[in-house]
């Protein structure tokens, strides 16, 4: 029993987080010197990042009956995303009201040191601009060049264009299909073998965190990271436990089903890390194949809830610690700004901390040297919001694919009991308004 337990993927890094936590704590050079075990794993992960997505959702939008479906399912996603993100913001933001754990810190601006920030200061004036800017930074320069930067927005919008053009051209776009659905089988083999370091990842990743930053960085902005953790809980199990039940699942047992992830994304702090191998489960568990690879992606950007929270809740602590008084406008402005500035988020661990600081840069209110204050506790707070990010994505992806009729119910249900699937040919089908998409059976990860 014990030995089949171990055999288990999410129980390998739950041990390997364990040990990274122990190395941190006692040598925290040696845990500060493992980093690059767990920058490996991410870039590892990121090599075939691209040509998943790309594969996916060129796939998905081919097989589709017809382009009426392609922007049905786009624009429902598009509002369950901006629904459920402005939810999480307010939430933060009423949380952090109530707690208000900068209160009493009592701290100058004036006598913070922004040295240490000035790397995240420089790459969210990079990134900042007006929303035309946005628009055009989504058409990519050339195609290889969305591919080599991991650019997500340009490879979908390539890859939906191409995917258009395939599903047009019929009987003769066939054989390009088929070579895309071997390379996609090829690409998920790869993510196999990769996921078999995620212990070793994990370790490397959680002994640099402890080791860097120390126990003592948790304990003097405790209250902080506690109401985040929180907070991050309640969202879960409120909201998204509510969208499960409108949608027809337990969120329990569908948490369960995806454990793996969720502990592979505790030890990396990055949701990216696990995109591929979560695609192929929600295929598994009877979502259809278009809409996985339409929404997982676009997710990872319009919908980036863990995020949301950790963004009001930092903005607003920020305001409490360094006695800077905001009125309820003040505080609604924070919300409308960030309502945009949080859509340009990625799965990345620190794309959180530069959002931030382009928000408040953007607001004369709220002091951006008041960032400093997180550096410390940033990093363990990640943790947080990657897996609220990677829970809110894989349950809005079911969400979505029972509101277009694309959610096979009988087998959600047969996949989340542990129940045996019959042995039979499934078919990868389109998108159809009153037909269940029965998915292509794939493995569940390595």
């Amino acid at each position: 029993m014990a030995k089949r337990l171990i055999g288990k993927l999410y129980v390998q890094v739950l041990i390997g987080v364990t040990i990274g936590i122990v190395l941190g704590v006692f040598w925290p050079q040696v845990g500060t010197d493992l980093k690059p075990v767990g920058d490996a794993f991410i870039k590892l992960i990121k090599m075939v990042f691209a040509p998943i997505i790309f594969a996916t959702v060129v796939l998905g939008i081919a097989k589709m009956e017809s382009m009426k479906e392609l922007g049905r399912v786009g624009v429902r996603a598009l509002i369950y995303f901006e629904v459920l993100s402005t939810f999480a913001l307010v939430l933060g933001l009423i949380v952090v009201n109530f707690v208000q754990p900068g209160q009493g810190m009592n701290v100058d601006p004036a006598t913070l040191d922004i040295q240490s920030i000035s790397n995240y200061t420089a790459a969210a004036a990079s990134g900042s601009g007006s929303f035309t800017d946005f628009l055009l930074h989504v058409i990519p320069a050339s195609v290889t060049d969305a591919f080599a930067k991991n650019e997500i927005l340009q490879i979908l919008l390539f890859s939906t264009l191409f995917g258009i053009a395939l599903s047009h051209l019929g009987p003769r776009g066939k054989p390009m299909v088929d070579v895309l659905e071997a390379f996609s089988h090829g690409m998920f083999y790869i993510v196999g073998m990769v996921m078999r370091l995620a212990p070793l990842a994990a370790c490397g990743a959680m002994a640099f965190t402890v080791g860097k930053y120390g126990l003592g960085s948790i304990v003097s902005l405790g209250k902080l990271m506690a109401t985040m953790y929180v907070t991050c809980f309640l969202f879960v199990v409120i909201v998204l436990g509510f969208v499960a039940r409108l949608s027809g699942f337990s969120l329990w047992k569908f948490l369960k089903y995806i454990k793996e992830e969720l502990f592979t994304v505790l030890g990396t702090s990055s949701s990216e890390s696990v995109v591929p191998q979560l695609m192929t489960k929600l295929e598994n568990v009877g979502v259809s194949k278009p809409v996985v690879g339409l929404v997982i992606p676009s997710g990872l950007t319009f919908n980036p809830d863990g995020q949301c929270i950790y963004y009001t809740m930092a903005a607003i602590f920020i305001a409490q610690a360094t006695n800077t008084p905001l009125t309820l406008t003040d505080q609604l402005i924070v919300l409308g700004v960030l309502l945009l500035s949080s859509k340009g988020s990625a799965g990345v661990t620190g794309s959180g901390f530069i959002t931030l600081a382009a928000t408040l840069a953007s607001l004369d209110n709220i002091p951006v040297a008041g960032m400093v204050l997180l550096l410390g506790v940033d990093r363990f707070m990640s943790e947080a919001r990657a897996i609220t990010n990677t829970i809110g994505n894989a349950v809005g992806t079911m969400a979505i694919a029972k509101w277009v009729g694309a959610l096979d119910k009988s087998r959600v249900e047969q996949v989340l009991n542990g129940s045996p699937l019959p042995e039979q040919k499934q078919p990868q089908q389109a998108v159809s308004r009153n037909q269940v998409v029965e998915p292509t059976t794939t493995a569940t990860g390595a």
